[in-house]
């Protein structure tokens, strides 16, 4: 019963109401990449559930107290990108993007996809290779290697059908096979190099759900340099391409390119402060370090301060992944929603007025929750009013924002990316009826 309990808390129980509804969105022809989808899910909640009840957690330098948050960290990624899936996917069926934009989107989930498996296998073998602890009977390590074996087999399967079904040639999907295996044997490489550089730091949820950020970027780069030095040496849908963005609502209150560089300079202007802070340099280090320590949390550790990337990452990224065709207008507007305006007010106001609480371990009010659901709800109303006059937002978004807020109540979100990211799956998929679609393309 103990176990059972340990096995069902918070986080886990949002992060898989969120990707059973993902896949539930999902149209036929996205049945490979649901269905890998469902199986790296699998995957991550067993060791999820198997790095926090054995001696294997021990065995990597993460923040002390801190669960492993492997579920979280490793089908963020991937359910954002398989929910831009589902987008373009529906735009290609009205005709407004071409193929190869489906096409290199579905690249970049296997991408992403294959970064966290690779992670995940490297972890699966940490665990299989840790002596079982009194609550695991030696008989359970039958079964993990069942489920892995299972689960890795089961992912080669649907990945090498999914590529073969996007290329022109069997050479061409041996290149994208070999691209995606480069992806996952990089991201290994890369977390255990964080391991060892930044020692409790961070949670192995929230490394993983780094390193696959940052393997997926630099290999897109990658991509497009050699794209550009040789156009015969890669595919061209392996290369990012500059898709025109459609005008829309958004565009009327923000410059969605101005609001792109803004970001990208303000997340410059953080790491190079982060850098000075850390080593001291003259003649502002000393400085910055007695300036950022009074802002510390349990998240940050000596070495590193990450709360300030968490909230400027979790306001950026909905908008930069939302470039490009987007027929939810509400999105790029999930950061701002989720991290600058619902979280911010529920708590305020859980602090100053919160008496009824979720849980008896939780500090989650009520109060906080509810009016984390009306902050929302005003600011969606006022920024894009011609969809509270469609009645979308009162049909549509209430029912998703009142289900997702009541399951944080309980859940335990480490990162505000993480927590942002939820609200971004939530906003991107949250209606699926033909009539909601023809609405919000009316509305762009």
């Amino acid at each position: 019963m103990a176990l059972s309990s340990s096995m069902l808390n918070g986080e886990r129980g949002v992060v898989v109401l969120i990707v059973c509804r993902v896949l539930y969105s999902l149209p036929l022809s996205l049945l490979c990449p649901g269905l890998n989808l469902a199986i790296l899910s699998l995957f991550a909640l067993f060791l999820d559930i198997r790095l926090d009840d054995s001696a294997a957690l021990s065995r990597f330098k993460t923040r002390p107290g801190a669960s492993s948050g492997i579920l979280l960290g490793a089908v963020t990624l991937p359910t954002v990108m398989i929910s831009k899936l589902i987008q373009l996917t529906r735009a290609y069926s009205l005709q407004q993007i071409e193929l190869q934009e489906l096409e290199h989107m579905t690249m970049q989930y296997w991408a992403t996809s294959a970064s966290c498996f690779g992670v995940l296998i490297f972890l699966c073998l940490v665990v299989l290779s840790t002596p079982n602890t009194k609550r695991f009977p030696r008989s359970f390590s039958v079964w993990d290697a069942t489920l892995s074996i299972f689960c890795v087999a089961t992912y080669a399967v649907t990945c090498c059908v999914s590529l073969a079904a996007i290329s022109h040639t069997g050479s061409n999907t041996v290149l994208k096979l070999m691209w995606e295996l480069y992806h996952g044997l990089v991201a290994v490489m890369l977390i255990q190099r964080l391991l060892d550089k930044f020692p409790s730091c961070a949670s192995i949820g929230e490394l993983l759900l780094v390193t696959v950020g940052l393997v997926l970027y630099f290999g897109d780069m990658l991509a497009c340099t050699i794209a550009k030095v040789s156009g015969s040496l890669i595919s061209t849908e392996l290369v990012s391409i500059k898709y025109g963005i459609r005008r829309s609502e958004i565009s009327i209150i923000i410059q969605p390119k101005f609001l792109h560089l803004a970001f990208g300079a303000a997340l410059a202007v953080f790491l190079v402060l982060e850098i000075m802070r850390v080593w001291r340099i003259w003649p502002l280090g000393q400085f910055i370090h007695q300036f950022m320590t009074a802002f510390t949390d349990h998240r940050d550790s000596d070495l590193l301060i990450v709360s300030h990337f968490s909230l400027l990452l979790g306001c950026a990224l909905p908008i930069w992944m939302s470039s490009g065709f987007n027929d939810r207008p509400l999105a790029p507007f999930a950061g701002i929603l989720s991290l600058g305006i619902g979280d911010t007010m529920a708590s305020i106001v859980g602090y100053k007025y919160g008496v009824l609480r979720w849980s008896k371990t939780g500090k989650k009010t009520i109060e906080g929750t509810a009016a984390g659901i009306t902050s929302v709800l005003a600011a969606c109303s006022i920024l894009l009013p011609l969809l509270a006059s469609t009645g979308y937002i009162f049909t549509e978004v209430f029912p998703a924002l009142v289900q997702l807020l009541q399951d944080l109540g309980d859940s335990k979100f480490s990162d505000d990316g993480e927590l942002t990211s939820t609200f971004l799956r939530v906003f991107t998929i949250i209606s699926k009826d033909s009539s909601s679609d023809e609405k919000l393309i009316g509305v762009q």
